[in-house]
């Protein structure tokens, strides 16, 4: 077995130095038999979850059905009662806190976009760099040449070039929604979790939404919350839908509206 570099972190576990996470003999990410309760309500029921890599998976299910508390629980803000998360086949997510767990890998995108406003888009990018982030090395940063192609490449796949000297507080709401997803790519992650990304949209910018996801897969494994089921179509192979903790169903959108349990918890139909 090959051995590389690796850095550990204050809880003890290590990470890859290399940015490489082992997923050749199974999914990128997985949690199994994972329960959490909150004052005696089981927020997640004995949940097991495989995302491959390069996956881009739909997440669907009611409300009080699992889905934030799955999310709090890859991100290291909510430890689970009892049960296994693993990214690739040797971190552990369990043993690392929320700072570690993204320079791991694995970054988030809340339903409101969190941008700078009174930052420009490049500007919002820039500040989104995989770089040291203490403040004196921060103060006198310069970007390279490597880094401005990289906002420039970041800036043509979120569709934003010709707005990136525009205040970010200009913008509207799908291009904001378009540039936080932007800052989540400068920091080059494997694994991103993507929380109801079109709420409030237009029919455009829904399509344009859909575009992007689509375009990012396979370079990055992709997790999408979402209510929207045309949405959810138009971009997911495998969508999962979680029930009480648990997972109901997964396959493909036409099995999962086709599912009599999905329709008696869920979908209405």
């Amino acid at each position: 077995m090959m051995i590389s570099a690796a850095t550990t972190t204050e809880g003890g576990a290590s990470l890859p130095l290399d940015g490489e996470v082992d997923a050749r003999h199974g999914p990128i990410l997985y949690m199994e038999d994972v329960s959490v309760s909150f004052d005696g309500f089981r927020a997640l029921n004995h949940l097991s979850l495989y995302i491959d890599d390069g996956e881009l998976r739909c997440l669907i299910g009611p409300n009080g059905a699992g889905k934030t508390t799955l999310m709090d629980v890859i991100t290291g803000k909510t430890k689970p009662d009892s049960g296994s998360v693993f990214f690739g086949q040797t971190i552990d997510l369990l043993e690392l806190d929320e700072p570690a767990i993204a320079q791991a890998g694995i970054c988030r995108k809340f339903q409101k976009p969190s941008v700078f406003d009174a930052l420009t888009v490049f500007e919002n990018l820039e500040l989104a760099l995989k770089t040291d982030k203490r403040t004196w090395p921060t103060l006198f940063h310069k970007l390279n040449s490597e880094q401005r192609d990289r906002i420039h490449d970041v800036l043509q796949t979120i569709a934003l070039p010709a707005q990136q000297r525009q205040l970010a507080g200009a913008l509207s709401h799908g291009q904001k929604q378009w540039l936080e997803i932007g800052m989540l790519l400068m920091q080059d992650p494997k694994v991103m979790l993507v929380d109801e990304p079109i709420a409030g949209m237009t029919h455009q910018e829904v399509e344009r939404t859909a575009e992007l996801l689509l375009s990012l897969q396979g370079r990055h494994s992709i997790v999408v919350v979402e209510h929207d089921m045309e949405f959810v179509r138009s971009i997911a192979r495998k969508v999962t839908v979680l029930h009480e903790g648990s997972v109901l169903t997964e396959g493909t959108m036409d099995e999962v509206q086709n599912d009599t349990r999905v329709i008696q918890v869920y979908l209405g139909g």
